[in-house]
Parts: structure tokens; sequence; C-alpha cells
């Protein structure tokens, strides 16, 4: 393992390699221990560099068993060779020339599961960001595009498949018991898109027609025996490709599309262009051991990763500065075809709840970067909510600003210039600012500059003028490396709605830039004046949270109360019912650390139970209306001398209440939302089950709710509404027989499926509560716990981290000191696992003083420790950093 500190990169010293790449031919001649990697690779001298340079290509742990150059073996003096890299010195000054390079790797021992390596009998590659040079020396930058052919020579019984990407040239016989199959992609690509699978694996086959009439073969590869439960993925695959072709004209561009489920893997999925590997989690569901959720995540993310077949592989990143420039921007494709499928406000309520309680605290702690950063240490760490989400929300603002058509055009004008290439971001907005002829500059700062900006806003009505003014202010918090914030382009959507519901329509808008209901705020401050306005509005702001920021409007219950009822928008209305909780809430939190009396206001739950009742609304928007700002918002709202205890007690005591009140409500929609018949997947049938199990969770507040809780695990006929009863069960009533019996009926039924297992190890974790340390600790010695699986370490160790506040942060700092041991002992396996594991300590310095005091000491014992890697170090410096 690695244990230096990282050198720092920085967007600044990006410039050209001094080689190019023309050409990639590999051949793997695969053993489970000693597999032997031929690279032959020819380059040119790039025009204007240097004619004596060497070439330096990258390592990690290698060891150079060959190097030719034109096919004649180099002497010793022309080279360097180390386990980091390759330097060879004497090459042509203006022919093209031939590096051979032989290398022998470990796929077996190869833990950290990048590059290549071996897990469950299949060899796998994990490439992305810098996994290529664990296989072979090359120039592993993302700027290095070339052609691939590829060669795999593999024992027949044991690897009678043999993978990689772009199309198959054909295959044969190799010697006694061997075989060997050949693939070549035409498409020039870096190598962190490079894969190659190997194994005995089923297989799941279709085919899907293009818009010009080429039938493609598509084939889904995973465990024998489990070939029926990627039948959703197939389904969701399909619809994807021709989603593409319908709304962004992206055909697919090789005859065929394959996916390897894999149950090792750091990742939700990688992109590899052709050959996508996926952690099984996200390809398998049938109704028995499949969630809503998990039909919901394998559909985004199945599509998320055929869209980078454009977003990501045709047009690639220029270096990894520019990660946002493919996971934002197809994160934003996604989300749209998510939108498409299902409910749009629906989504799009997720979609917000997940960047703030993921991507709000990044943004306002230690880990800040912008969504371009301009340095990094160790790349890994970058693949993070501001990356994703908030690059996401940032291609969604340009939207927003240019409107649907001129945002088609720019895409398109993107896909065609830089279709072959490795893009900026700059290269990106130039397209839109170009077809819009609008000027894009102050806009860019979303790129550039980190922090959620903060916008104040007041109005006030004049009735004798017909004048609404709202005046608004903006400001960007200092974050680390960045102390000073230039004033953003912020596309405020808004709406004036009267006292009847009705939409109120100025006659003209002056001080700011209003068109088609979005005022652009660009200045510091800035008021603009709504004309013709005959009778008070009520102003809703930032509607379908149109940028990503914190809002700080003080409006009246009453006009809170106006806008659930009758605002057009469904995010809208979802927001002022949060708006009109949050507070009552905070109140909660604080009352229960000084021991007072919890209230709540009658105003706010009878608006809650009356959208919970209103049939006119869809059940998944209902429930998402009954799921209250989690433990984790309320500690974000607070900002600092956070008590989980505290938090957690006055939250429960709210939800007592509002159950009380709306008992008559919940039994009804728990015996109306029923869905009987055979499971379905689809958004309607799932947001019935969302609806009643919300109603299941307010009902478990009564004296018989054990029972009830355990009445409704005993009879649930799929995966959502067991999982739901038991969670309810084992979180709210723990030490009951009726939990005991329903987690070990739900483990004696699903342990030899590692899925559902994790599902099982994850539901003990977040139980709250100091106790579940020792669960926790004793669940880590059951057999059906592997620490070398990512998937079973993220369900156990990461959702106690993330997941149980009141669990992980003990007062005593018992949580704090088990994470600290757990993440040194991961990094010596896994550092990409560690590091993000322990991104779950970013916020320490928000709580109360003896919290906070056992939390640094966890971070100072896993800060001196020698044995770190990159990865670790690099994380554990920047949370502890002032």
């Amino acid at each position: 393992m690695r244990t230096d500190t990282g050198q720092i990169v920085y967007l600044a010293d990006y410039r050209p390699t001094d080689f190019v790449l023309e050409r990639v031919d590999l051949t793997f001649e695969l053993d489970p221990t000693e597999t032997k990697v031929e690279a032959r690779l020819i380059f040119h001298r790039r025009e204007g560099t240097d004619s004596k340079a060497p070439i330096v290509l990258d390592g990690d742990e290698l060891s150079l068993t060959g190097l030719l150059l034109d096919q004649a073996e180099l002497p010793a003096e022309r080279y360097n060779a180390t386990p980091e890299s390759l330097t060879v010195h004497g090459l042509p000054e203006t022919a093209p020339f031939e590096l051979t390079i032989t290398t022998v790797v470990n796929p077996e021992a190869n833990t950290k599961l990048m590059g290549l390596y071996r897990t469950g009998g299949i060899y796998c590659t994990q490439c992305e960001a810098e996994g290529f040079r664990r296989i072979t020396y090359f120039p592993d930058r993302p700027d290095v595009l070339a052609p691939y052919t590829v060669n795999i020579i593999a024992d027949k019984a044991a690897n009678p498949l043999l993978l990689s990407n772009g199309n198959f040239l054909g295959g044969a016989g190799y010697g006694e018991g061997k075989h060997f199959a050949a693939w070549f992609d035409p498409h020039p690509k870096p190598s962190y898109l490079f894969a190659l699978v190997a194994g005995d694996l089923g297989v799941v086959e279709d085919t899907f027609t293009t818009a010009s009439e080429r039938e493609v073969a598509l084939k889904i590869y995973v465990e024998h025996g489990k070939e029926a439960r990627a039948a959703y993925a197939m389904d969701a695959l399909k619809r994807s490709m021709k989603w593409d072709e319908e709304t962004f004209g992206r055909e697919y561009d090789l005859d065929i599309f394959m996916i390897v489920a894999v149950s090792d893997f750091n990742m939700g999925a990688m992109e590899n262009k052709g050959l996508n590997v996926f952690n099984d989690k996200y390809v398998l569901a049938d109704p028995e051991t499949a969630t809503d959720a998990d039909y919901a995540n394998i559909e985004a993310i199945i599509a998320h990763e055929y869209f980078h077949n454009w977003t990501g592989n045709r047009i690639t990143c220029r270096d990894w500065f520019q990660l946002c420039l493919k996971e934002g921007l197809t994160v934003f494709r996604d989300h749209e075809f998510s939108a498409d499928q299902r409910s749009r406000p629906v989504k799009r309520i997720a979609e917000v709840r997940h960047l703030k309680s993921e991507q709000f605290p990044e943004d306002n702690g230690p880990l800040a970067h912008p969504v371009r950063p301009t340095k990094y240490r160790e790349i890994n760490n970058f693949y993070t909510t501001t990356v994703y989400e908030k690059g996401s929300e940032v291609t969604r603002m340009i939207a927003t600003l240019l409107g649907r058509d001129l945002f088609k055009k720019g895409m398109d004008l993107y896909f065609e210039r830089h279709d072959g290439d490795a893009a900026t971001v700059e290269d990106f907005v130039a397209c839109f600012a170009e077809v819009s002829r609008r000027d894009l500059t102050q806009f860019s700062l979303w790129y550039h500059q980190a922090g959620t900006p903060l916008v104040t806003a007041s109005c006030t009505y004049d009735a004798t003028a017909g004048t609404f003014a709202l005046s608004l202010e903006q400001m960007v918090p200092a974050t680390p490396g960045q102390s000073v914030k230039e004033p953003m382009h912020i596309p405020l959507r808004l709406g004036l709605i009267a006292e009847n519901g009705a939409q109120i329509t100025p006659s003209a808008v002056t001080g700011a830039e209003y068109t088609d209901d979005v005022l652009h705020l660009t200045e510091r401050t800035q008021t603009a004046v709504f004309q013709g306005i005959s009778s008070r509005p009520v102003l809703s702001l930032n509607r379908s949270f149109s940028a990503p920021i914190n809002l700080h409007f003080d409006q009246s219950t009453a006009d809170l109360a106006l806008i659930a009822r009758h605002e057009k928008d469904h995010f809208a209305r979802w927001q002022a019912l949060t708006d009109l909780g949050l507070p009552n809430l905070l109140k909660a939190a604080r009352d229960a650390g000084l021991r007072k009396p919890i209230t709540s206001d009658a105003a706010y739950i009878d608006a809650l139970l009356a959208a919970a009742a209103d049939e006119s609304l869809e059940p998944a928007f209902r429930a998402l209306v009954l799921a209250l700002p989690s433990e984790a918002d309320i500690a974000r709202e607070l900002g600092s001398n956070n008590d989980p205890d505290a938090i957690h007690a006055g939250r429960q005591a709210i939800l007592a209440q509002i159950a009380e009140a709306g008992k008559d409500i919940f039994a009804a929609l728990y015996d109306s939302m029923s869905t009987p018949g055979p499971f379905k997947p689809d958004a309607a049938s799932a947001g019935r089950r969302a609806l009643r199990n919300a109603a299941l969770s307010f009902l478990s507040q009564s004296d018989n709710a054990p029972a009830r809780a355990k009445a409704a695990f005993d009879v649930a006929n799929n995966m959502t509404d067991l999982s739901y009863a038991l969670t309810v069960l084992a979180h709210r009533f723990p030490a009951t027989p009726e939990a005991g019996d329903a987690l070990a009926a739900f483990k004696c039924r699903y342990d030899s499926n590692a899925l559902v297992v994790d599902k099982w190890l994850a539901i003990q974790a977040t139980i709250p509560g100091g106790e579940t340390l020792e669960r926790v600790k004793g669940l880590m010695e059951d057999p059906l716990f592997k620490r070398t699986n990512p998937n079973r370490v993220r369900a156990l160790v990461g959702s106690f981290a993330f997941g149980n506040p009141t669990g992980f942060n003990r007062a005593d700092g018992a949580g704090y000191r088990f994470l600290a041991e757990e993440i040194l002992d991961i990094d010596s396996r896994n550092p990409q696992l560690a590091a993000r594991i322990l991104t779950s300590m970013r916020s320490w310095r928000s709580l109360e003083p003896v919290r906070a005091d056992h939390a640094h000491a966890a971070l100072m014992q896993i800060e001196r420790s020698g044995e770190l890697s990159t990865d670790v170090r690099d994380i554990v410096d920047r949370i502890l950093k002032e």
C-alpha cells in the first residue's frame, strides 16, 4: 500500500502530453495470481515539444518484466522502472515508435478493487479514476485517447466468458484447456474507460433497434441462477436508449452493449465504453428481494451509465478537474429521464432532499470545494455530491436561464463540436453562450465558487400604486481556500398567488431581468418592482428549486398555508409545508435539550393532515409530505452546538403529536392504500405503498403499535412492505419480542441473499440509541458479515456512521472511537472505501463541545497513524484543518 502523503495537483499546471498515443494493443494471459499483461503502444512526439524529452508513464504497484522499443529489447541504461513510473530515454525525434511493455499483476491479492482484480471467481477491472496504471505502465490521464484492440487468453473451463470494450472480433481455442477472444473498440477512449471481465456468468439477452434501423445486441451478465432478476434492468436499458434518442438525439454507436453485475465493487457502476460494470445491487431485482427504492435506483443508474456513452465517453474530460462535465451533466440527464418515467414533482422533491442532506453539509464544512475544483491531492475523493448533484443543478440552471429550445440547441452544438474530444467546462458553457448570444461569464461562477449562496428576501405591497416590491440580497459564505466571493447569477423562478389561489401576472417588472417567471438576481442587493398588481399577492419563491440556495424569507403561517393549498408547482407546495414544520422541529429540539415541554403549532399539523388526506394529490407526493425533515436536516438548520439526543427526542415528540391528531386519517390511509394483486414496480403502485407505510409509521406511535407492525410484517408480500414493517419494529420497539422475532425470521428467510442481508444489517445499524454500537459490533462477528465486501461494510459500518445520529454520536465518544479503529482497518485493504466512510465525520465541529472533543480525539487517532493511504490522509487532514 502506498503511504505517501500525495502530491497536490493543480488545474493551473495542466499541459498536454509530450507524446501522442495513436493505438493500444493489449494481451492478457489471465491467471489468479500471475496475470501477464502485454501492452503494445504506438506513440509519436507532439509537435513543438523537446526532441530529447523522455517519455514518462504512470504505474501503481507494478513490476516490469519486459520492455521493447520497436520490437528490440532496450538496454537497462535507456530506461528507469519503479513501481510508480516508467521513464524511457532516447526515443525517435519525429517518427512514430512502438513500446511493448510486459507486466505481471496479482488479481487475487488486489483488495483495493482498482485495476484488475478477481472476486468470486470473476476477473474484473475498475479503472476510473487512475486504476489502469495498476495494470500496465501508461499515460493514465483522460486527455489521452486511442482505439483499443484487446486479446484475452484464459482457462476455458473457469472462464468461458471473455469480454472487453467495443465489438467482438472473434475467438478460438488456444492450446490445451485455454481459449482466447479478441475485441476492438474503434472509438478513441481514455484508459479510465477500459474494461475487461472474464469468468463464468449467466446472461440475459435482448436487442434494440436504433432510430437509424441498426440492431444492437443487448446482454446483461449476472451470476448463474439470477438471470430472472435482471429483467427490470434490461427494460430500463431499452427505455433509456429510446429516451436518449428522442430527447437528446443521441443514438448508440456499437454493435453490442453489455452490462456485467459483480458483488465486490467500490462504486455503484462504471460506464466503460460498451461494457458497463455494475455493483449487482443496481441490477438485480424482484418483488421478493427488492424495494420500490431499489427499482427506482436500478432504473436511474442503468440510465446514468448508458447516458455516459455520449456525455463522458464520446466526449470525455480533458483532465480530472473537469469531472463535473461528465458526472454533473449526466446526473442531470438521468434526473430528467426518471422525471419523465415517473412523477416529475415527486422526483424533484427527492432530488432536493438528497441535495440538502448530503451536498449542503459538504458545502458548509471542511470538505467544501467548487463544482470544478482547482486542486486535489487524491482524485478519488472528488467523486462527491458537489461534483455530481450540485453539478447537475448547475446544468439545470443553464436550462432555466435559456429555456427548453435554446438549451437543446446548446446541447446539440456541444455534441457536434466536441464529439471525440477531451473537453472542458469552458467548452461546454461556450456552446450555450453562442446559441443564446448571452454572456455567461458571471453565471460560470457556479463552477468556480464553493459554498451554498444565502438569499435573503423581503417584500412590500403598495395598494395605491398597484405595485409589489421584492428586495433580495445574496451572500456566498467563505469556504476553505476561498474567503472572498463574487455575486452569483441566481435564477429564481417565482409565482404571485392571490388570496383565492389564482395566479397573478404582472403587467411589467422593473429593477431586474424577468423572463418566463424567472427573476435574475445578479447583484449583491436588488429590488424588483412588479407592476399592475391589484391585490396583495403571496409570493412563492424559488419554485421547483430553480437555484440551489439557502433562502431566508420570513413568511406568515397563513401565507405558507395558502401556498400549500393552491400552488400549481407541487414542489413549492411541499416546500411550504416543510417551512411550516421546520420551526416546530427546531423549537422542539431546543426545548428537549432544556427539558422543557414540547408543543407544536396546530396550524402546521392541520395543514399537514389536510395534505395527507387530499385525494387530489398523488400518493407519492403525500408520502413525501409526511416524511418530516430528518434529524440531519434539523441539525443542519440549527447550525452549531448540536445535541443529537435532544434533536431525536424533539422530533419524536412532534411525530407523536401529529400521530395523535391524525390517527383516524392514518388508519384510513393504511387501509385504503393497499395494493392487492401481484407486485408491480410502477410509480403509481410504489406511491400507494409509500403512503401506506408512512401511515404505518405514524400509527406505530400508539400503544398497540408493536402488534400492528408485526402483523404488517407477517402479511407483507413484497420487500418494500416487509422491510418497512421490520424497520418500524426494530427502530421503535427494539427490545420487544415482536422485533426480535421479526429480525430472526428475516435473517432465516434471506440469509443466502447478500443484497437482502445488506438491508438486514442496515436496519439494525440505524436503530436509534447508544445501545446500537454493541449491536453493530456483534453483527461484525456474524458469518453473514464480510469485511472484504464493500456492500457489507457500507451496510453496517457506513449506515451506522452516516444514518444513526444518536447511536454514532454517543456522548461518551465510543461511536467515534469505533469508527476510527474501523477506518484504519478498512484502509489497509480498500482505501477508497475507508475514505468515503470517513466523510461521515465532516460536520464534527457543529456538535456540542463534549461530543466535538471526543470526535476530534478520534480524528487525531487516525491522523497520527503512520500507515495511512493517500485517500484517507487527504480526508482526515481536510476535516481537521481549521
